[in-house]
Protein backbone atom coordinates (compact mmCIF):
# COMPACT_ATOMS: atom_id res chain seq x y z
CA UNK A 1 0.00 0.00 0.00
CA UNK A 2 2.66 2.65 1.09
CA UNK A 3 4.68 1.70 -2.00
CA UNK A 4 1.63 2.48 -4.35
CA UNK A 5 1.38 6.09 -2.84
CA UNK A 6 4.89 6.41 -3.24
CA UNK A 7 4.91 5.41 -6.56
CA UNK A 8 2.01 8.23 -7.38
CA UNK A 9 4.08 10.72 -5.36
CA UNK A 10 6.86 9.88 -7.49
CA UNK A 11 5.15 10.33 -10.38
CA UNK A 12 3.64 13.20 -9.52
CA UNK A 13 6.84 14.59 -8.67
CA UNK A 14 8.26 14.10 -11.93
CA UNK A 15 5.51 15.91 -13.77
CA UNK A 16 5.41 18.89 -11.69
CA UNK A 17 9.16 19.34 -11.91
CA UNK A 18 9.12 19.26 -15.51
CA UNK A 19 5.95 21.66 -15.97
CA UNK A 20 8.20 24.22 -14.06
CA UNK A 21 10.88 23.54 -16.05
CA UNK A 22 8.83 24.74 -19.46
CA UNK A 23 7.94 27.88 -17.79
CA UNK A 24 9.08 31.10 -19.15
CA UNK A 25 11.53 33.29 -17.36
CA UNK A 26 8.95 36.70 -17.79
CA UNK A 27 6.10 34.00 -15.78
CA UNK A 28 9.02 33.57 -13.13
CA UNK A 29 9.65 37.69 -12.49
CA UNK A 30 5.61 38.10 -12.46
CA UNK A 31 5.40 34.53 -10.20
CA UNK A 32 8.32 36.14 -7.97
CA UNK A 33 6.64 39.66 -7.96
CA UNK A 34 3.46 38.03 -6.15
CA UNK A 35 4.81 35.74 -4.22
CA UNK A 36 6.92 38.49 -3.02
CA UNK A 37 3.57 40.33 -2.19
CA UNK A 38 1.35 37.91 -1.03
CA UNK A 39 3.89 36.44 1.69
CA UNK A 40 4.69 40.30 2.75
CA UNK A 41 0.85 40.42 3.19
CA UNK A 42 0.95 37.04 5.00
CA UNK A 43 3.81 38.28 7.53
CA UNK A 44 1.59 41.73 8.38
CA UNK A 45 -1.28 39.54 8.98
CA UNK A 46 0.36 37.32 11.26
CA UNK A 47 2.36 40.51 13.26
CA UNK A 48 5.21 37.80 12.57
CA UNK A 49 9.01 39.51 14.22
CA UNK A 50 10.29 36.09 13.81
CA UNK A 51 9.85 33.86 10.72
CA UNK A 52 11.23 30.45 9.03
CA UNK A 53 11.65 30.65 5.38
CA UNK A 54 13.63 28.93 2.60
CA UNK A 55 15.89 30.22 -0.30
CA UNK A 56 13.99 29.32 -3.26
CA UNK A 57 16.20 26.90 -6.45
CA UNK A 58 15.79 28.40 -9.90
CA UNK A 59 12.78 26.71 -10.38
CA UNK A 60 10.93 27.50 -7.31
CA UNK A 61 8.86 30.68 -7.00
CA UNK A 62 11.58 32.92 -5.88
CA UNK A 63 11.66 33.90 -2.12
CA UNK A 64 14.48 35.98 -2.27
CA UNK A 65 13.36 39.23 -2.85
CA UNK A 66 10.91 38.78 -0.18
CA UNK A 67 13.73 37.48 2.67
CA UNK A 68 16.00 40.77 1.56
CA UNK A 69 12.81 43.19 2.67
CA UNK A 70 11.72 41.05 5.35
CA UNK A 71 15.65 41.29 6.83
CA UNK A 72 15.62 45.01 6.07
CA UNK A 73 12.01 45.73 8.02
CA UNK A 74 13.86 44.15 10.90
CA UNK A 75 12.23 40.84 10.59
CA UNK A 76 14.71 37.55 12.08
CA UNK A 77 14.65 35.07 8.94
CA UNK A 78 15.96 31.63 9.49
CA UNK A 79 16.85 29.51 6.51
CA UNK A 80 17.28 25.91 6.77
CA UNK A 81 20.22 24.08 6.26
CA UNK A 82 20.08 20.42 5.23
CA UNK A 83 22.21 18.21 7.37
CA UNK A 84 23.09 14.27 6.64
CA UNK A 85 21.23 12.58 9.44
CA UNK A 86 17.58 14.18 8.02
CA UNK A 87 17.51 17.36 10.29
CA UNK A 88 17.28 20.83 9.85
CA UNK A 89 20.07 23.58 10.94
CA UNK A 90 18.73 26.56 10.85
CA UNK A 91 21.04 30.22 9.82
CA UNK A 92 19.73 33.90 10.38
CA UNK A 93 19.27 35.59 6.74
CA UNK A 94 20.70 39.19 6.29
CA UNK A 95 20.19 41.32 3.52
CA UNK A 96 23.21 40.52 1.02
CA UNK A 97 22.50 37.41 -2.11
CA UNK A 98 25.71 35.43 -0.63
CA UNK A 99 24.50 31.80 -0.97
CA UNK A 100 26.16 28.34 -0.67
CA UNK A 101 25.17 25.16 -1.96
CA UNK A 102 24.51 22.43 0.30
CA UNK A 103 23.52 19.18 0.37
CA UNK A 104 21.68 17.91 -2.82
CA UNK A 105 22.95 21.13 -4.53
CA UNK A 106 20.42 23.31 -2.40
CA UNK A 107 21.06 27.20 -1.69
CA UNK A 108 21.42 27.67 1.74
CA UNK A 109 22.99 30.72 3.59
CA UNK A 110 26.40 31.27 4.84
CA UNK A 111 25.70 32.75 8.24
CA UNK A 112 26.18 31.39 11.31
CA UNK A 113 24.71 27.72 11.72
CA UNK A 114 21.90 27.04 14.83
CA UNK A 115 21.08 23.80 15.85
CA UNK A 116 17.64 22.60 14.74
CA UNK A 117 15.89 23.23 17.70
CA UNK A 118 16.20 27.49 16.65
CA UNK A 119 13.07 27.45 14.54
CA UNK A 120 11.33 26.39 17.59
CA UNK A 121 10.71 30.43 18.46
CA UNK A 122 9.45 31.21 15.09
CA UNK A 123 5.74 33.09 14.81
CA UNK A 124 5.29 31.52 11.00
CA UNK A 125 6.77 28.88 8.81
CA UNK A 126 6.96 29.47 5.27
CA UNK A 127 8.49 26.39 3.24
CA UNK A 128 8.57 24.55 -0.18
CA UNK A 129 6.45 22.74 -1.69
CA UNK A 130 5.81 20.63 -5.26
CA UNK A 131 1.71 20.81 -4.57
CA UNK A 132 -0.48 21.09 -1.80
CA UNK A 133 -4.76 20.00 -1.73
CA UNK A 134 -7.56 21.44 -0.43
CA UNK A 135 -7.25 19.67 3.15
CA UNK A 136 -3.86 21.00 3.44
CA UNK A 137 -1.90 17.82 2.45
CA UNK A 138 1.53 19.08 1.12
CA UNK A 139 3.83 16.89 -1.27
CA UNK A 140 7.24 17.79 -0.62
CA UNK A 141 10.48 16.49 -2.88
CA UNK A 142 10.87 13.51 -1.15
CA UNK A 143 13.24 13.85 1.43
CA UNK A 144 11.20 14.54 4.48
CA UNK A 145 13.35 17.05 5.77
CA UNK A 146 9.85 19.54 6.65
CA UNK A 147 7.69 17.15 7.72
CA UNK A 148 10.14 15.95 10.36
CA UNK A 149 10.73 19.21 11.74
CA UNK A 150 7.11 20.45 11.85
CA UNK A 151 5.91 16.65 13.22
CA UNK A 152 8.88 16.96 16.12
CA UNK A 153 7.97 21.20 17.24
CA UNK A 154 5.41 21.01 20.55
CA UNK A 155 4.40 24.21 19.50
CA UNK A 156 3.71 24.64 15.98
CA UNK A 157 3.26 28.50 14.75
CA UNK A 158 0.84 28.57 11.30
CA UNK A 159 3.08 26.84 8.75
CA UNK A 160 2.20 27.82 4.93
CA UNK A 161 3.93 26.01 1.85
CA UNK A 162 5.09 28.27 -1.57
CA UNK A 163 3.88 26.96 -4.49
CA UNK A 164 2.61 28.02 -8.31
CA UNK A 165 -1.04 28.79 -8.75
CA UNK A 166 -1.30 25.18 -11.37
CA UNK A 167 0.02 23.25 -7.98
CA UNK A 168 -2.78 23.90 -5.82
CA UNK A 169 -4.11 20.58 -6.38
CA UNK A 170 -8.14 18.93 -5.24
CA UNK A 171 -6.36 15.74 -3.60
CA UNK A 172 -3.17 14.51 -2.94
CA UNK A 173 -1.92 11.04 -2.04
CA UNK A 174 -1.16 10.98 1.46
CA UNK A 175 1.20 9.16 4.04
CA UNK A 176 1.04 9.01 7.75
CA UNK A 177 4.31 10.69 8.11
CA UNK A 178 3.07 13.53 6.06
CA UNK A 179 2.51 16.91 7.93
CA UNK A 180 -0.31 19.28 7.25
CA UNK A 181 0.04 22.72 6.37
CA UNK A 182 -2.22 25.82 7.61
CA UNK A 183 -2.18 27.10 4.36
CA UNK A 184 -0.77 27.68 0.79
CA UNK A 185 1.06 30.90 -0.71
CA UNK A 186 0.67 31.57 -4.98
CA UNK A 187 1.94 34.22 -7.08
CA UNK A 188 -2.05 35.17 -7.13
CA UNK A 189 -3.62 34.43 -3.59
CA UNK A 190 -2.87 33.07 -0.23
CA UNK A 191 -5.14 30.30 0.66
CA UNK A 192 -6.04 29.70 4.60
CA UNK A 193 -6.94 25.89 4.96
CA UNK A 194 -9.80 25.08 6.88
CA UNK A 195 -7.79 22.87 9.52
CA UNK A 196 -5.91 24.10 11.98
CA UNK A 197 -2.82 23.15 13.56
CA UNK A 198 -2.68 21.27 16.76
Amino acid sequence: MSSDIEQEKRALRADLRERRQLLSDQQREVAASGITEQLDALVASHDARSISCFLSTTTEPDTREFIINAVRRGIRVLLPITRADGLLDWAVADDTEDVAEGLFGLPEPTGEVLGPIAVNDVDLMIIPAAAVDSAGTRLGWGRGYFDKTIGSMENCPPVYAVTYDSEVLDSLPRELHDQPVTGVVTPTRTLHLSHERP
